[in-house]
């Protein structure tokens, strides 16, 4: 890797090796105009681009326009260009293979071919910029230099790899015992269940609705003894209320971000109007993540971070509507995209961060806000508890995943989503998102039971398996549909692969590996792989195979080599020798498809309900590999290292 700097750039920490530099940006030609650079690059017939993290379209980028500029918006759809997420990083693999960084929080435009351009067109909105490029073999190398630059990726507890349930609209301890009692009653596996904003008082972060849950932390031991965890939602704003310990130090202490008059920036968000923590300030940093001391104080050990692109409904510039109102008429489309879009630039032009005495405007460092903010809350966590905790957030730069993991945000209940899902997961990886996943079933509009048991068995092979969805509604707890026992043998898939998916993420992790990877990087001189994006490598072992399509039962299934396809039917696996080549392969409702690779093997555990009772040695295994270098502690320690693998030999038995 080497880079070519342009002015003087931001320090986003993305990086974390110091990296040779270089007078050229190799293959672009480049064009600086103003306070912006454009780089162009042509692309040959045959090219293949990947990257771009959390965008729309598809695993090769060509021909979409994309923006990145972090955006709280719940329009997943190939129109729009902007989401939650800012990842620059681009890889060209066809007559060349190269791979580049866009390191600038500031918001850039790609176009690759575009309109059939024939060309790659990226614009940076700023003339400070390091460019990091990369030249290797092939993209999977590309992409495994890129990791090992940008550091370790965030390593969670064993707990977090179980399954999550969620809803916008569990109100009160009687509420999250249902969810408890649902999952008992149907012997449904269950780890953890998330506190949306309404276990806060008026939705104020770091407070609880004492009337809601009088005793917090006894409510939280007594589901820890049933295994289950729960895990409160974090939002960026903090609410303004004289009275407010939180409010008044942030005050006291400056740091709040900034207005144009140099008075502190208020914004209207769920608690109405607030003052966004300046997360570039290292010592607010700090300040900021130390306020979850609130939570593990209670015994509260997994948190999620949401509203962090930061999320304005209105702000003291831009009054317009207020929030409820305003999410009203969004939905009823009486002001168009354009108009909320120079809203929001208008609010990210008006207020300010200082960073080493300088006074530098939200809108040129906008990206990196909420990457700054799971950094708060990591570092801080750190240091408050002896083990590993779970987070994840929504809005996120390059470099964050040192620090917790994704989700991708508000999708829908439908089936494009679905497969936005499995788009999503291997151009995450090349980014440093391991631990990602999305709204299992989708969080807006109604799911339906064929669609949410398609959906748990894509997210049972991600390491975030959340079911999560919103307010107003259809219900879509496992437990509330016909035929339950359909739904607990997806359930049973994945606890049943934890020993798995387990131990290849840390392996990975440890390693700069990926987790998830497109089926060309494990193929690549196979010209049918390279055109295949809805079957992924999981781990070094497994290749997932899902059905995607509406009242599907079989889909076709492309096999680079010879593979061992297995079956689940919620009780048993069934394996069976497949040859390279074309197949139709059928999977009902509670069935679950994947299959081994060639001289591969698969640990799979015992049915259990919950991860405290998944036993890492009591294993079967699956494949005709001849051994298997499985990953094992005791998925809390901090003390993770790759001494911990055990080699289990079969060439000897």
């Amino acid at each position: 890797m080497y880079k070519k700097v342009f002015g003087t750039p931001f320090e986003t920490y993305a990086i974390t090796q110091t990296v040779p530099e270089t007078d050229e940006v190799k293959y672009f030609s480049v064009k600086e105009e103003g306070n912006q650079i454009t780089f162009t690059l042509p692309l040959e017939n045959n090219d293949i681009v990947y990257g771009l993290g959390e965008t729309m379209g598809g695993l090769n980028k060509r021909g979409g326009r994309y923006i990145s500029f972090n955006t709280d918006t719940a329009d997943h759809q190939d129109s729009n260009p902007s989401l939650y997420a800012s990842h620059n990083f681009l890889i060209v693999d066809g007559s060349i293979h190269f791979g580049v960084f866009f390191d600038t929080p500031a918001r850039v435009l790609f176009e690759i071919d575009y309109c059939n351009s024939g060309e790659i067109k990226v614009v940076c909105e700023t003339d400070c910029v390091n460019v990091y490029q990369i030249e290797q073999e092939n993209a999977y190398l590309i992409t495994r230099e890129f990791l090992s630059a940008i550091g370790r990726a965030y390593i969670p507890p064993l707990w977090a790899f179980g399954y999550g349930q969620s809803r916008f609209g569990y109100m009160n301890e009687a509420d999250f015992e249902a969810v408890v009692q649902g999952h008992e009653e149907n012997q449904l596996p269950l780890d953890y269940i998330c506190m949306d904003i309404d276990y806060m008082d008026r939705f104020i972060d770091f407070t609880v609705d004492k009337k809601r849950f009088p005793d917090l932390k006894t409510f939280v031991a007594k589901l820890k003894e049933k295994g289950i965890q729960l895990v409160p939602i974090v939002d960026a704003g903090i609410k303004i209320e004289p009275g407010n310990a939180v409010y008044e130090e942030g005050v006291a202490k400056g740091y709040f971000c900034k207005n144009k008059e140099d008075g502190l920036f208020q914004a209207g968000v769920w608690p109405g109007m607030t003052h966004f923590t300046d997360f570039l300030n290292s010592d607010a940093r700090a300040w900021f993540g130390n306020q979850y001391r609130f939570y593990t104080e209670q015994g509260l050990e997994g948190f999620w971070n949401d509203m962090n692109e930061p999320a304005i409904f209105y702000s003291e510039y831009t009054k317009g509507p207020k929030k409820l109102n305003m999410i009203l008429d969004m939905l009823l489309g009486r002001f168009r995209k354009e108009e909320i879009e120079a809203r929001r630039i208008r609010d990210y032009q008006s207020f300010f961060h200082q960073v080493n005495g300088k006074k530098v405007c939200h809108y040129d460092v906008h990206n990196i806000y909420g990457y700054f903010m799971t950094m708060a809350a990591s570092e801080q966590l750190d240091k408050i508890l002896d083990h590993r905790f779970l987070l994840f957030a929504r809005s996120s730069y390059i470099g964050a995943g040192r620090y917790g993991g994704i989700w991708t945000g508000d999708n829908t209940s439908c089936w494009e989503h679905l497969k936005l899902n499995v788009l999503h997961m291997p151009s995450l990886n090349m980014c440093g998102f391991l631990y990602s996943g999305a709204d299992t079933g989708g969080f807006m509009g109604n799911t339906n039971r064929e669609l949410l048991l398609r959906w748990l068995a894509v997210s049972a092979f991600t390491p975030l398996m959340r079911n999560h969805c919103g307010k107003g509604v259809a219900r879509q707890e496992c437990y509330v549909f016909e035929k339950v026992e359909e739904f607990k043998d997806i359930l049973s898939f994945r606890y049943r692969m934890i020993p798995y998916l387990y131990s290849e993420y840390m392996k990975a992790a440890l390693t700069g590996d990926m987790f998830i990877k497109p089926l060309a990087f494990g193929f690549p001189e196979d010209d049918w792989a390279r055109k295949v994006d809805d079957q992924l490598l999981v781990g070094g072992s497994i290749m997932m195979t899902p059905i995607l399509e509406e009242g599907a039962m079989s889909r076709s299934v492309y096999l680079p080599e010879q593979m061992t396809m297995v079956k689940y039917d919620g009780k048993e696996f069934h394996t069976m020798p497949m040859s390279a080549g074309m197949h139709q392969i059928e999977a009902r409702l509670n069935e679950v498809v994947f299959f081994v690779l060639k001289d591969k093997l698969v640990p799979i555990g015992k049915a259990v309900n919950n991860t405290s009772e998944v036993d890492l040695k009591d294993l079967q295994f699956l494949g005709d590999g001849q051994g298997y270098e499985m990953y094992i502690d005791d998925g809390m320690t901090k003390e993770y290292d790759l001494k911990n693998i055990v080699y289990i030999d079969f060439s000897a038995i």
